[in-house]
């Protein structure tokens, strides 16, 4: 869980340096040097021990006179956490028993005692596009488009509904739809955030998070269905949700325009020509081995089994449900266990037989839950702003940048007033096109993607600000999540 720590003053706990050092309350937003790691080592009742690491992989530690460093691994330091009623936090050192505290400048630990100086603002740095995830009802939210509402209603976060992204604006939280809707005071989907679609966030660590008006009443989902509204008296913790990051579900389509599906629980074939919920699957990326594995809704995975099948019935610590993706310009082929590749065979069924790709063996892999993109990448998100006429990739806030699917496996970009990005003759972009370019993505981890422009480079976030589209390569700045 990241976080950023707001000081009773409205400054961030900020890192200084690039090698560790001392810490201030300085950090007028949420940067990289703002964002903490939030690590639980063990619960203690009501509170929580937790420590917290920085941007550069250092922990915050607190010498014994009090001063607080950012430190090498092997000095961490331990804290108890307390969530208040105020939705504030305290950090005590677990060692001393002295609170982390502010006073508007420098940041210590030197009073057994709590004021004001030692309350944290928690704020959530984590991806603005998420799911919310109802523990008491094991079920995640989604909205209802045509009855302009939100359920909580759904086992597997698999459609494009149950997304919401989290805009924080002066300390408060409004929860935006995938079409773009707000959640309100009232149990309607509105069009615009306002005063209506306020709400206060309580966060604990593990991302549990409670949402209550300006007047204290909460966010929760109500009766047999599940109707998320406002309410006084929320009953077994039903109004806590686990915020997590928007999972990437795909669909694998064959050059003959072709789904992959899953029928009869578990055979797999490519006969459909409708995308069907037996035919998106979760891709997980392991980042160590560079594999994926693919997820049905019914929670297993496809596999590579005797005699060259590939079958529904795996399960996450198999090797047979380990592939190995080649990406060529938005067209994937998978690499099975078995060293061969994955295709299809003319009545549709898919296997894992040739040695060397060919056609049969060339998908075209959408995302099958995003009608938008909202990229960051290590500089920040990526949006226009105010006095750059080419677009910035080093933003606060995300512009939702909605994918328009085209032939081919490419993609045109447009923005949220439905003109499309333009590629200048200094290889930046602005947001002012007629007619959409083609662009591919590759996605290359969880919530990862690299952006292949049609000048044939990789887009890149420069460390002056500007999007660029000029590497050749896909590097730390060429990556983006999203």
């Amino acid at each position: 869980m990241q976080v950023g720590l707001i000081d009773w003053t409205g400054g961030y706990l900020t890192a200084q340096g690039c090698c560790g050092g001392a810490l201030t309350a300085l950090g007028a937003s949420l940067g990289k040097k703002q964002t903490w790691e939030l690590k639980v080592i063990r619960k203690c009742g009501e509170q929580t021990v937790v420590e917290l690491w920085g941007h550069q992989g250092q922990a915050l530690w607190v010498d014994p006179d009090g001063a607080v460093w950012c430190a090498q691994p092997e000095k961490q330091g331990q804290f108890l956490l307390e969530v208040h009623p105020s939705r504030t936090w305290t950090l005590q050192q677990a060692q001393s028993g002295k609170y982390l505290e502010s006073d508007g400048e420098d940041v210590f630990c030197i009073a057994r005692a709590v004021t004001s100086q030692h309350m944290w603002m928690p704020q959530l740095a984590m991806h603005a596009h998420v799911v919310l995830f109802n523990p008491h009802l094991q079920r995640y939210a989604r909205a209802d488009p045509e009855l302009s509402r939100v359920w909580v209603d759904t086992q597997v976060p698999s459609l494009e509904e149950c997304s919401f992204i989290l805009r924080f604006r002066g300390g408060l939280y409004h929860l935006e739809t995938a079409n773009h809707k707000f959640v309100s005071r009232s149990e309607k989907l509105v069009q615009k955030p306002s005063v209506e679609t306020a709400f206060h966030l309580t966060l604990k660590p593990g991302g549990l998070a409670v949402l209550a008006d300006r007047e204290g009443r909460l966010l929760y989902p109500h009766g047999s269905r599940g109707l998320l509204c406002l309410g006084d008296s929320p009953a077994n913790n039903e109004e806590w949700f686990v915020i997590r990051r928007c999972p990437q579900w795909v669909s694998l389509r064959t050059r003959a325009k072709r789904y992959v599906t899953v029928i009869c629980d578990s055979d797999v074939y490519a006969g459909s020509r409708e995308v069907t919920p037996m035919s998106i699957f979760h891709l997980k990326v392991n980042s160590r081995s560079k594999s994926v594995q693919l997820k049905g809704i019914n929670h297993s995975y496809l596999a590579q089994r005797d005699g060259k099948r590939v079958l529904a019935n795996g399960c996450c610590r198999e090797a047979k449900t380990c592939f190995h993706i080649l990406w060529h310009y938005g067209k994937i082929f998978l690499r099975a266990s078995n060293g061969c590749f994955l295709g299809t065979v003319p009545v549709g069924l898919v296997v894992a037989r040739a040695r060397r790709p060919g056609p049969s063996e060339e998908f075209e892999l959408r995302l099958a839950n995003r009608s938008f993109l909202l990229l960051r990448g290590c500089y920040g998100y990526v949006g226009s702003a105010p006095g750059h006429e080419v677009l910035q990739c080093n933003l606060l806030e995300p512009d939702c940048i909605e994918l328009l699917p085209c032939k081919h496996s490419v993609y045109h970009l447009q923005t949220h007033g439905k003109s499309f990005w333009s590629l200048t003759s200094e290889k930046t972009f602005q947001t002012w096109g007629k007619f959409g370019l083609n662009f591919c993505l590759e996605v290359r981890g969880n919530n990862r993607l690299a952006i292949l422009a049609p000048n044939g480079y990789y887009l890149r976030g420069d460390r002056e600000g500007a999007l660029m589209a000029d590497s050749t390569e896909v590097t730390g700045e060429s990556l983006w999540e999203f």
